[in-house]
C-alpha cells in the first residue's frame, strides 16, 4: 500500500435517523486526480468533510497518507488543503492581502511567505486585479483566488468540493486547467467532487460514482464508458442508477 494516498473502507455517516453514507469504500493513489461524482445529495460533500477532519465518521476507516482522520486528525490537517463548495474570503481585503494572511498562517519564515504568495498570484491568473478588494470580484475570480489559496500551501492532498460550481465557461475552464497542471507538475494528489460529469471526465484519471451514500462503480472514465456501452459519464451514471429517461 506504499502508493496509497487515501484509503476509505466501509465508511458510514449517520445524522440522527438519516444515513448519509452507507459503506463507502475507495482508494486514491499518490499523484492521482480522483473524482467523486454524483447528483446533489449523493454523499459527496459528507465524504469530503470527513476526509478533511471536519466531520467524524459514524463507522469505518479513513486513512490519509497512513494517518487516521479521527485519532491523528492534527497530522492529517498538516498535509491537506480543503476547498468547500461555498468558500469565501474577506470582502474588504484585496486578493493579495487575503493570500498573504493565509501564507503567514502556514509558513514561518518571511521568505517562505513571499514565495507562497508569489506562487499563488501566478496560480490565480488574476493579474493586477489581485490588488482589488474581494468584494469587487466576480464569483469566478473568487473561485480562482480560493484555488490559489489551496495550492499555494503545497499540500500532499488537495480536497476540492465542486470547484467550478456556478462558474461561467471561461472561469470553469481556467479552474480545470489549474487542477490538471498543478497536480501533474507537483505530484499532488487531488480529490474532486462534482455533479458535472462531463467536466470530471476531462480532469480525473479515475472516478467513483456515488448515489444515495453508496459507491456504485469505480474506474477510468474510458473504462467505465466501454463497460456500460456509453458515450459519456452522464450516460454511464444513468445506466448504473437505472434512471428512466421517460420521466
Amino acid at each position: 500500500m506504499a502508493d496509497t494516498a487515501v484509503l476509505v473502507n466501509n465508511l458510514v455517516k449517520e445524522f440522527g435517523p438519516v444515513r448519509a453514507l452507507n459503506g463507502v469504500s475507495f482508494i486514491v493513489e499518490k499523484g492521482e486526480v480522483f473524482g467523486l461524482i454524483g447528483p446533489n445529495g449523493a454523499g459527496k460533500t459528507t465524504t469530503l468533510r470527513i476526509l478533511a477532519t471536519l466531520l467524524f465518521p459514524t463507522r469505518g476507516l479513513v486513512n490519509i497518507f497512513g494517518y487516521d482522520v479521527v485519532s491523528e486528525a492534527d497530522k492529517v490537517r498538516k498535509i491537506i488543503s480543503y476547498l468547500p463548495e461555498e468558500a469565501g474570503a474577506y470582502r474588504n481585503l484585496s486578493g493579495y492581502e487575503y493570500l498573504r494572511i493565509i501564507a503567514q498562517i502556514y509558513f514561518k519564515s518571511r521568505m517562505d511567505v513571499e514565495e507562497a504568495v508569489e506562487e499563488a498570484v501566478k496560480i490565480s491568473g488574476l493579474g493586477e486585479r489581485i490588488h482589488d478588494k474581494v468584494k469587487h470580484y466576480s464569483k469566478g475570480m473568487k473561485r480562482r483566488l480560493q484555488i490559489a489559496r489551496v495550492f499555494m500551501v503545497k499540500p500532499k492532498l488537495a480536497i476540492l468540493d465542486e470547484p467550478t460550481s456556478g462558474l461561467d465557461v471561461a472561469h470553469a475552464l481556467h479552474v480545470r486547467k489549474l487542477i490538471i497542471d498543478f497536480a501533474s507538475k507537483n505530484g499532488v494528489t487531488v480529490i474532486v467532487s462534482s455533479h458535472n460529469m462531463l467536466e470530471v471526465e476531462h480532469v480525473c484519471s479515475r472516478v467513483a460514482l456515488i448515489h444515495k451514500g453508496l459507491i456504485l462503480d469505480i474506474g477510468e472514465p474510458r473504462e467505465l464508458k466501454e463497460k456500460y456501452g456509453a458515450e459519456s459519464l452522464e450516460e454511464v451514471f444513468i445506466k448504473v442508477v437505472g434512471y428512466d429517461l421517460a420521466y
